[in-house]
């Protein structure tokens, strides 16, 4: 408890690999190619791997400075296995009162006899977690050694690395109450049962060699529906407790993604021997605040963990300079995990050597922590000029640079008016698309992307190589396209997709297509388990040069008679799922984004598409964590959306898509939309939006999910009529849709196939009950 925190940290790292390691060895895993062994020595030389690689950055080995932040699948779950933490559908997988690979992965995937757990969005991130299931008589127990052995396999290479786990009080904000709890429990009564054991880990971990452990509560800068009080009542039970320990390293609380406001005197008052802060999104605390650490050590979350873009390194001074004047002892940190970015820059050689001086991926901002980290570490004020001076000439460069801001598409903007953001009345566009398309009730479409073979990915993938001639790639997409088509129309599905083969991913494939965009090669982030993205690089102004999706819309159209939907991604998800520009508003590089697509829409009509989706799936990432910005933000976002598609005829039904959110906190928004038609993710949560759609009085189309794609099992007729009937007792019938929840690009034809007939045929049912 006495070690010195260091002057240079992180709060976490990039687990997958450079090359996505750990998704091949997991999924490897999965699939039965390899063993539990072979997981087992991949994933230990990837952490091992990046302990060697920080510690050449420039963070000590023998520090703490590193932390252990590898997870297999998820962080919240890891913490969930380490306690025990499992619902009642799973405590037949305890082996000797233990966890271990296959119930742990069992949780995150389900089987055929049993759902997972519910997955939603982390934060403001597009990352997302597995939501813990706690009831009032779920049993805790240390039923996972995990967190120890990854402090014991460090320490063997001679390096001393900081164990992390989700935080008591965040564990249970994050958690749900399980099926069988009373109605008005709420998991945060469990503290008290859940603190032993946290303790007793503590000391597990100091015995092992842990000079330091970092307990992540983020959940503390987000406004809750837990009254405030008992917030900072369980806050202030938890770290009093804790730190009361005798035996336990000392305890770094990390606080990403916002700022503590209220909490953070309450945190302080506890103990603790280091507070993070993140100093980036969130606020600068006051003189008062600083000074009421007292011998806490200040870890000051100055560089941006959650975006791309080099930093400011002259402003970043300054704020250091102020905090080293009002508290005792101040160090240098990222404002959140390092998951949330790619591993190095140096690694997209191919990128414009412009756009590549003004980035920095994670191991560029351990750089970052570094240098900054000299002024924390007695080194006189002067000891970085020349970095500072570096960063603020790239920084000048960078906003001087052709194309980051183009004449052309502001005065577009400029011109915009109200009637621009505004469609018919609802009620004219319902008789309107009802002559055009004829549904029946409760009728049956999926989100956009069926199963990409590995025969597509190659066409895709040979034709950006030079190996293949656009006519034989088109032949190729065409042929896939009209095989979706005719599955379709022999399951009955009632309005089509093209199934997106032409298509690597939902945003790249658009910023591929549009100006102010580029993509990388190896910049990988974690989405969920192994699901990875390459979010794309919004540098600068945003157009259209010409359209993008009509060839392969139309040529779909034109093989059935039923209607095809045009698919398009929305402003907001664009900018959630890419790492966007921070020098300008997120509204304004919305409407440009929506222009774009606005034109899109357009030109999808002319070629005769009734039914164009533009998928809004990020929605309720981006809002923010205190009610105070919500407004402002639910503003600008319902307003891109509503400038893509007001453009389109009354006729033409508009649909949208929004996943794995808690949705009650957007409902007005989703409403504010104005969409004919929104699909919502409901399968893992057994259609607990219909209720909040009742609530609200909704009173547009909507498809609450009966399919959850994001695992291999597949549902019955049964169980998917069952959540049909569940809701139209929620919503009239005539509003219902019949959809999967998500796209269905990472699964296979198989069971894809099955899911889906067993989906129309559930539909079917429930239709001949109304």
């Amino acid at each position: 408890m006495s070690s010195e925190f260091p002057a240079a940290t992180i709060i976490g790292y990039p687990r997958i690999g450079p090359r996505r390691e750990l998704k091949k060895a997991v999924e490897s895993y999965w699939a039965g190619t390899s063993t539990a062994a072979d997981l087992e020595r991949t994933t230990r030389e990837l952490r091992l791997a990046s302990y060697t690689r920080l510690t050449a950055l420039g963070l000590g080995g023998t520090t703490s400075a590193i932390p252990a932040s590898f997870s297999l699948y998820d962080q919240v779950l890891d913490t969930a296995v380490t306690f025990g933490a499992v619902p009642a559908r799973f405590q037949d997988l305890y082996d000797g009162g233990r966890l271990g690979l296959d119930a742990y992965f069992t949780l995150a995937r389900g089987d055929t006899g049993r759902q997972p757990l519910e997955m939603t969005k982390w934060f403001d991130t597009n990352y997302h977690y597995l939501v813990p299931e706690i009831g009032p008589d779920t049993p805790f127990t240390l039923a996972n050694d995990w967190t120890l052995r990854q402090v014991t396999e460090a320490a063997e290479q001679g390096i001393t690395v900081r164990p992390t786990l989700i935080g008591p009080v965040t564990f249970l904000l994050l958690s749900k109450a399980a099926d069988e709890a009373p109605a008005g429990f709420n998991p945060l009564g469990r503290l008290d049962d859940l603190l032993p054991l946290y303790a007793d880990l503590l000391g597990r971990l100091a015995a092992a060699g842990a000079e330091w452990v970092q307990l992540e509560e983020p959940a503390l800068v987000v406004d809750q529906t837990v009254p405030a009080a008992d917030v900072a009542g369980a806050v202030d039970t938890a770290y009093r407790f804790l730190t009361a320990a005798t035996e336990r390293p000392a305890v770094l609380v990390t606080t990403q993604y916002g700022s503590l406001g209220e909490l953070l005197p309450v945190l302080a008052a506890t103990g603790l021997d280091a507070l993070h802060l993140d100093l980036f999104k969130g606020d600068l605390p006051s003189a008062a605040d600083l000074a009421a650490l007292g011998t806490t050590t200040l870890v000051a979350g100055v560089v941006d963990g959650h975006n791309i873009w080099k930093t400011d390194l002259a402003a970043v001074a300054g704020t250091l300079a102020t905090l080293s004047g009002a508290a005792a002892r101040v160090r240098v940190a990222t404002s959140t995990s390092l998951q949330h970015v790619p591993h190095d820059v140096d690694d997209e050689p191919q990128l414009d050597a412009e756009l590549r001086s003004w980035l920095a991926f994670a191991d560029q901002k351990v750089a970052e922590v570094v240098t900054l980290s000299r002024l924390v570490d007695g080194l006189p004020a002067g000891s970085i000029d020349e970095e500072v001076s570096a960063a603020s000439a790239i920084l000048a460069s960078r906003a001087a640079a052709a194309g980051v801001r183009r004449p052309e598409v502001r005065d577009r903007l400029a011109a915009l008016t109200p009637s621009d953001f505004t469609r018919a009345t609802y009620e004219e566009r319902v008789a309107a698309q009802h002559a055009a398309l004829r549904l029946p009730v409760l009728p049956t479409t999926t989100i956009g992307s069926f199963p990409q073979t590995a025969e597509v990915r190659s066409a895709r993938a040979r034709f950006h190589r030079g190996d293949l001639t656009a006519e034989q790639y088109t032949l190729l997409m065409r042929e896939e396209i009209a095989r979706v088509i005719a599955l379709q129309e022999d399951l009955g599905f009632d309005v089509l997709v093209h199934g997106e083969p032409e298509r690597n991913d939902m945003v790249q494939y658009f910023a591929e297509n549009l100006d102010g965009f580029e993509v990388t090669v190896h910049g990988w982030v974690q989405s969920y388990g192994s699901r990875c993205t390459r979010p794309s690089i919004l540098w600068g102004d945003v157009s259209r040069p010409r359209a993008i999706t009509v060839l392969w819309a139309e040529y779909a159209q034109s093989l059935t008679d039923k209607p095809v939907k045009g698919m398009l991604t929305g402003p907001v998800t664009i900018l959630a799922w890419s790492f966007v520009r921070d020098d300008q508003p997120l509204g304004e590089t919305a409407n440009q984004v929506a222009l774009a697509l606005r034109d899109e829409v357009a030109d999808l009509e002319s070629a005769g598409i009734r039914v164009i989706q533009v998928d809004e799936p990020a929605l309720r990432e981006l809002l923010p964590l205190r009610g105070a910005l919500q407004a402002d933000y639910l503003a600008w976002s319902v307003n891109s959306f509503r400038l893509a598609t007001a453009g389109a005829a009354p006729a033409t039904q508009i649909h949208t898509h929004l996943c794995y959110s808690e949705f009650g906190a957007v409902i007005d928004a989703i409403d504010g939309l104005d969409a004919d038609v929104t699909s919502i993710e409901a399968a893992r949560s057994r259609m607990e939006v219909v209720t909040d759609l009742q609530a609200q009085g909704f009173g547009r189309g909507v498809g609450p999910g009966v399919y959850d794609i994001h695992s291999p099992r597949i549902p019955t007729e049964d169980e998917m009529a069952e959540l049909v009937e569940k809701a139209v007792r929620h919503v009239p019938a005539r509003q219902v849709w019949v959809n999967p929840d998500c796209g269905l690009k990472t699964r296979g034809y198989a069971e894809t196939t099955e899911s889906l007939r067993n989906l129309v045929g559930a539909a079917a049912r429930v239709r001949e009950q109304l």
